[in-house]
């Protein structure tokens, strides 16, 4: 396997830290959410990560779509993910994710279709399958 790129960042001081790539081009404090008894007014690193699933996922739209001979423009297409933490027992936290897809200028089957295929290359899903449930909603306009 050849890895086709790779990244370094640190974090210092937690969830209320701060982090840092290798490059410096993301630096960012850190701050636990108000929902969590934190302070807020940070972004988190389940903020980042619901921002990295989502453009990833797009991404991965993107690339089937045009194997399948379909053209998008930016405003096409639409990918919202939500992570989600809970907590069944003390000290043991559960993420949970979901994705909204919406596409314009195809039918459900197809717009179905597509995801489905985006799912099975989507970097993202495939590190999250059998650790995280995924709930999927299919759109269109």
């Amino acid at each position: 396997m050849t890895i086709l790129y790779s990244t370094r960042v640190s974090a210092t001081g937690g969830s209320q830290g701060r982090i840092r790539s290798e490059d410096g081009v993301l630096d960012l404090d850190f701050a636990v959410p108000t929902e969590l008894g934190g302070p807020g007014g940070a972004t988190n690193s389940v903020q980042l990560l619901a921002g990295g699933y989502a453009a990833c996922f797009e991404d991965s739209l993107l690339r089937v779509a045009l194997q399948l001979g379909h053209r998008f423009s930016a405003g096409d297409l639409t990918v919202v993910a939500e992570i989600g933490l809970s907590c069944t027992e003390p000290e043991i936290f559960i993420m949970h994710a979901s994705l909204s897809v919406t596409i314009a200028g195809v039918d459900q089957t197809t717009a179905d279709t597509l995801v489905a295929k985006a799912d099975a290359i989507c970097p993202y899903t495939y590190a999250f399958r059998g650790n995280i449930d995924i709930v999927k909603t299919v759109t269109t306009w």
